[in-house]
């Protein structure tokens, strides 16, 4: 006798790529990206979404939480991860080798049309080489990306000396600050507490950023020392930061760096970040020791971190970051 709550009869499901046609999207892309890095044998590996350290990145706010077990089992305050990177460069200074990760991380403080505090990000990794090969591959996949919705787009490299003579006539490495200022004037941004570097930071995003075409790649490379976050810096004449960001349209996709593994200049740089958290009256954040303890003996190597959401709005057609995932934060 069958049970009264089970049927022998097929279950019929609603064809859910009419109701969410995305989702479909979304399951391809990950099947495309895991493909992608099968291929090239680079290893996909898990990482805690939980850390006793943060990201001291003064411009990202994290999500904190306290572990209630035991208090053997290590440090109470958790926070949740804004990349898998640390992480992953421990494995790098454990010999793994060329390795990726596609996965949730977490963002506090911006939701919205484009923005979602949970999201997805792919970081990779690739031993031996430098930003601009690992530039390339980034491209490389974007196209194979846009492959699943029809579209092949061109794509066009500048260093970011070249990208500003070209739209706005200005070098960003000698202009003054009151030349940086001054393409800006419509904006009536308040100049108090600006400097050099948000004035450039301003210029992507007001002037540079939305001239982009939407149906080309842009590759951007070679920054300002400045704005060297976790890169190596190029003694050039004029030094630069040897990383890359990648463009789609006028979405930023991807941001990667020809990685540091000086763990005393790191430390410098996470005490800096820190510094300004204190002047902007945000709260300082503890560095990541574990990862600091081995980054003296990480290989020479790239990395990147794309942000998939952003890639499938592009190859959604739409504006909007709600539509291509399941529930937005609100409805979460």
């Amino acid at each position: 006798m069958q049970h009264p709550q089970f049927s022998s009869a097929p279950v019929a499901f609603p064809d859910s790529s009419k109701t969410h046609p995305n989702l479909h999207l979304r399951a391809a892309l990950n099947h495309l990206v895991r493909n992608f890095f099968h291929k090239r044998k680079i290893l996909e590996v898990e990482t805690p979404l939980l850390s006793q350290a943060g990201n001291t990145d003064p411009n990202i706010e994290s999500f904190s939480t306290c572990f209630s077990g035991h208090s053997d089992a290590g440090a109470p305050l958790r926070w949740l991860r804004t990349s898998p990177e640390f992480p992953l460069k421990r494995l790098l200074a454990a010999g793994v080798g060329d390795c990726y990760e596609l996965g949730r991380v977490f963002r506090n403080g911006e939701a919205g049309r484009r923005h979602n505090p949970e999201f997805s990000m792919l970081e990779w990794y690739r031993v031996g080489w430098d930003h601009r090969q690992l530039m390339q591959e980034t491209s490389d996949l974007v196209r194979a990306a846009l492959a699943l919705a029809g579209r092949e787009l061109h794509s066009v490299t500048y260093t970011y000396r070249e990208l500003f003579v070209e739209a706005l006539g200005l070098d960003p490495f000698t202009a003054t600050q009151d030349e940086l200022a001054a393409p800006l004037a419509e904006f009536s941004i308040g100049a108090e507490g600006l400097g050099r570097d948000d004035w450039l930071d301003l210029l992507i995003t007001h002037r540079i950023q939305p001239q982009f075409p939407h149906d080309r790649i842009t590759l951007i490379h070679d920054y300002p020392a400045s704005q060297c976050a976790l890169a190596r810096i190029r003694a050039d004449a004029d030094p630069v930061a040897e990383r890359f960001e990648l463009y789609l349209g006028a979405y930023e996709l991807a941001n990667g760096y020809h990685e540091l593994n000086d763990a005393t200049e790191q430390r410098a740089r996470f005490e800096r970040d820190n510094a300004r958290r204190r002047e902007r009256g945000l709260a300082e954040v503890p560095l990541d020791e574990n990862l600091l303890a081995v980054l003296g003996q990480m290989p020479a190597c790239a990395g990147v971190a794309l942000g998939v959401d952003r890639l499938l709005m592009c190859l959604a057609n739409t504006d909007d970051l709600r539509e291509v995932i399941a529930f937005p934060f609100a409805q979460a």
